[in-house]
């Protein structure tokens, strides 16, 4: 397996291909959710093997947006399944990336650690103090590809049921995060005036 190679695959690619409209969903975000999945990983202490698939899956988890927006999640593990070989991923190697890419999709249901680590990682900003810019990031991403018409009230709304649905999974996760999401819940509903 050679991760390095890999990697360097996937930030070309990412790099490149993809659309320069994804305020979010862009390479700065891929590094975010790399650096984030590798500090995860060393609180759970992750071994080393299932480090290389775990940092595989942060590299490749958003490619699927270089062809399609909506339920990018099946492309990204397709692309991995048909481009991890060429660099010595074995079959099962290639299916546990491709199982935590597919995790990620939104309602997350990880099912292993690597798979809650890298679930935890893609939604880390929820509980970090960059909270409301990121959040702003989305927003544009989305009214630009045409998927949120509406006011920032209604903005604030979408946020608040995320925020109330979501759950971190990883001990480290929770213990790093959920306090501060908890904080923004607390003022989305204070900004909506939420009798809740």
């Amino acid at each position: 397996m050679d991760f390095l190679s890999a990697k360097e695959y996937a930030l070309k690619r990412l790099q490149n291909e993809l659309p320069s409209n994804l305020y979010y969903h862009g390479l700065h975000h891929t590094k975010d959710v790399c650096n984030v999945a590798e500090h995860l990983a060393q609180l759970e202490k992750v071994k080393e093997e299932d480090l290389a698939l775990l940092r595989t899956a942060a590299w490749f988890h958003d490619m699927g947006f270089i062809t399609q927006y909506a339920k990018n999640e099946p492309v990204a593990a397709d692309f991995a399944r048909e481009v991890l070989p060429s660099f010595g991923y074995s079959p099962e190697q290639v299916e546990v990336v491709a199982n935590c890419i597919l995790a990620t999709a939104v309602p997350q249901q990880p099912k292993t650690l690597l798979e809650e680590i890298l679930c935890d990682a893609d939604l880390d900003y929820l509980g970090r103090d960059d909270f409301y810019m990121i959040a702003q990031s989305l927003r544009r991403e989305w009214l630009d590809n045409g998927l949120f018409t509406k006011s920032l009230k209604s903005w604030y709304e979408v946020q608040y049921k995320f925020l109330s649905a979501h759950q971190y999974h990883t001990p480290s996760a929770i213990k790093l995060r959920q306090p501060t999401k908890l904080l923004h819940l607390a003022e989305l509903k204070e900004l909506l005036g939420l009798d809740v």
